[in-house]
């Protein structure tokens, strides 16, 4: 090999670069590992280039013209090998293109999902296409490495990228609504909602240092097994939905009835009644009226008993409210009596009353004991009174007591006694 020939070889040693026909790769590995020292690396302005050795990551370049020198860049003395003495580095160096990559379709069913709201499991099927950065290159290469850093093959790239993005849309959607409460239903609806949380938060991207810049949802759709299985399950919640808001419609207009009812009762209370015990007597009675109105014959001797004891109740008590509370009875003592029980006569005159007679006013015939008003002959059969008129009766309740000193009746004491 000739001078020319050692120098031409050395100087294409010497310079590293991502060559032109890979240009367009997310990811290319420069194909040899032995760097020789003093080397002239290019790093584009869209990329930066990453330095790995033994799967361990050593050190990063950004864009621009480096010389490979220990003394320039520190991290190569990790890499430097003493068998060649000092000579060449070993290293494994990855140019990872930083700027956005658009246009990059995608297409197809996500995996099987339950629907928040309906609880069915379905498959939704999602087409469109998608923008993305890397924004942590050493994190990007260390998901990649081993998968398809040496294949020279972006659509292998994108296809990861992918399914890590199909996997975000899966969880993105499932938020989305359960955060607005709605079903899988609306999701033809909800593409700007969907694409806007998907740039925002794409969890599975993150773990391998990808960030989504921008997203447009061309399609989201169900098999039609699917949609049938999601309609059903909507119609029976609407039929659900509109039974619980007749019952609480009907709940509060009943609510509302009784709110009415209180409120006249109130006022009729304040104004009429005084107070709720005359109150609910009163309204006792008109209820008994109104029963006996609609066929009072069919209430029964017990409710017409009720009715009854009700209305007197009402009337003693408004009796008694009429009446001032009197004093107890005056106790007369038996010297100041006049004769018969009574109490001394009024200072005005008047004298005293005539003596009591038997119950009702009426005497016991003493020939044929029929009861007869008081007079001097019986008006049954005309024998003489006189003998009925010698008896003597209870000054307290009028009950005949001959010779004994109490009433047998109601223990009042006999004249004299």
């Amino acid at each position: 090999m000739g001078i020319m020939d050692f120098v031409k070889g050395g100087v294409r040693e010497m310079m590293i670069a991502r060559p032109d026909n890979v240009k367009h790769l997310v990811v290319y590995k420069h194909p040899d590992q032995n760097i020789p020292m003093y080397s002239q690396l290019t790093v584009d302005s869209d990329e930066c280039a990453l330095f790995f050795k033994d799967g361990q990551y050593k050190g990063y370049l950004p864009a621009g013209r480096h010389t490979l020198q220990s003394q320039n860049i520190p991290f190569l003395n990790n890499l430097i090998t003493s068998f060649t003495g000092g000579n060449v580095f070993i290293a494994e160096i990855f140019f990872v293109k930083m700027q956005p990559i658009r246009g990059i379709t995608f297409g197809g069913p996500l995996e099987s999902m339950e629907d928040p709201i309906l609880f069915e499991f379905v498959t939704p099927r999602i087409f469109g296409e998608f923008a993305m950065v890397v924004t942590d290159p050493v994190r990007f290469v260390i998901g990649y490495f081993g998968q398809a850093a040496g294949s020279m093959d972006n659509d292998q790239t994108l296809k990861w990228i992918k399914d890590k993005f199909f996997m975000s849309v899966k969880t993105v959607i499932g938020q989305v609504c359960v955060q607005q409460q709605k079903s899988l239903l609306n999701l033809g609806g909800m593409t700007g909602d969907i694409a806007t949380a998907i740039i925002a938060r794409a969890p599975s991207l993150e773990e391998i240092g990808v960030k989504i810049t921008d997203v447009n949802l061309g399609n989201i759709s169900f098999n039609a097994d699917d949609t049938t299985l999601l309609r059903e399950a909507n119609k029976e919640r609407g039929a659900a939905r509109r039974g619980v808001s007749i019952a609480s419609d009907t709940a509060r207009a009943e609510q509302f009835k009784l709110d009415q009812k209180f409120q006249q009762d109130a006022r009729y209370v304040q104004q009429l009644a005084g107070n709720w015990n005359n109150y609910a007597a009163g309204s006792a009675v008109m209820g008994a009226g109104e029963g006996m109105a609609k066929g009072g014959a069919n209430t029964g001797v017990a409710g017409l008993g009720a009715q009854m004891a009700v209305g007197m109740g009402m009337g003693n008590m408004m009796a008694g409210a009429q009446q001032p509370q009197g004093a107890p009875p005056q106790f007369v003592p038996q010297h100041q009596q006049a004769p018969g029980g009574y109490p001394p006569a009024p200072a005005g005159g008047g004298g005293y009353p005539s003596a009591p007679t038997a119950a009702g006013g009426k005497v016991s015939c003493p020939k044929c004991s029929a009861a007869v008003p008081m007079g001097k002959f019986c008006a049954e059969c005309g024998t003489p009174l006189a003998a009925v008129a010698a008896k003597k009766f209870c000054s307290g309740c009028g009950s005949e007591t001959g010779t004994a000193k109490f009433c047998a009746n109601c223990g009042t004491p006999a004249p004299g006694a």
